[in-house]
């Protein structure tokens, strides 16, 4: 009974390999741009399963570039140093203090992290942040937030070099701006659409805590258009927390990404069922334009 219960997960296994081969082949060469954050940040096994995924990524011939956040490590840092936040319609005000937090967090201690994790799993990794070789450049978004950057120049070369030498190249949300020794904190949704944008990437990834855009009777939409995200939108169906990753979503497809993806990052592989499975994972909006590579 155990002999045919090992030659049954066998044949699945050979079976999942075979449906695989196909996407495996269309996405050789191709350009992934993957924000993590979220829950799987602070756990342990989440983050080396997710470490895994990018690493089969590029040992399968794809480029993939992980951009992250860490809002719950810099809460954590600021409450630490005794630095208050303050918000205004929803969003920190960033002030000099809190940027020099944010960038000593993110591309210190939680960038690191997640370059270890790759290490651990046979990755070749680079941390850097926007500041570095100027790959993003910033203004302010709002003048009441601060240093709350809106991306305004990119210079994604940096990013290339490191793909010609087999380096997964992974990237905190932090910017320099156009004034001498300026800082920005930029959302990770936002710092992920305009490298994916810059890169004329193939596929941007958001991973999220929920299982993607639902309709209106709280069905996952597996596919949409940019038109009938705008439609979701203005009916009142897409709200809250996901208006802007669709917001982000729609700006990198104008910059000529092939396709987003909004997914659950709590399910295991879902990098890995989206882009080599037939159903893909997540909701996925196509260009219309460029199609996007599988599904």
């Amino acid at each position: 009974m155990r002999s045919q219960d090992m030659n049954r997960d066998w044949i699945v296994t050979a079976r999942t390999l075979s449906e695989a081969l196909p996407n495996l082949q269309r996405y050789s060469g191709a350009i992934v741009v993957v924000k993590f954050g979220g829950n799987a940040m602070g756990d342990a096994q989440a983050m080396a399963e997710f470490a895994r995924d990018i690493v089969l990524m590029r040992q399968v011939g794809i480029n993939p570039v992980v951009v992250h956040g860490g809002g719950p490590m810099i809460n954590e840092m600021l409450g630490k140093l005794g630095i208050e936040s303050n918000f205004v319609r929803g969003k920190r005000v960033t002030d000099q203090a809190t940027v020099e937090v944010v960038e000593m967090v993110l591309t210190g201690l939680v960038n690191k992290r997640i370059v270890q994790a790759i290490m651990d799993q046979g990755g070749r990794a680079v941390g850097l942040s926007g500041k570095d070789d100027d790959l993003m450049v910033c203004e302010a978004d709002d003048p009441e937030l601060g240093f709350v950057g809106k991306p305004v120049q990119m210079n994604p070369q940096v990013l290339h070099d490191l793909f010609g030498a087999g380096i997964i190249p992974v990237v905190a949300p932090v910017a320099t701006g156009r004034g001498p020794n300026e800082t920005f904190n930029v959302n990770g949704d936002t710092a992920a659409g305009a490298i994916a944008g810059a890169l004329k990437a193939d596929r941007l990834m958001l991973l999220t805590d929920v299982s993607g855009v639902k309709n209106q009777s709280g069905e996952v939409m597996t596919e949409l258009t940019p038109q009938e995200v705008r439609h979701l939108t203005d009916e009142g169906v897409i709200s809250g927390g996901m208006i802007p990753k669709t917001e982000t979503a729609l700006k990198a497809i104008e910059d000529g990404v092939r396709g987003v993806v909004i997914i659950d990052g709590r399910v295991p592989n879902a990098c890995l069922l989206e882009l080599f499975t037939e159903h893909g994972s997540g909701s996925l909006i196509r260009s219309a334009d460029r199609p996007p590579l599988g599904r």
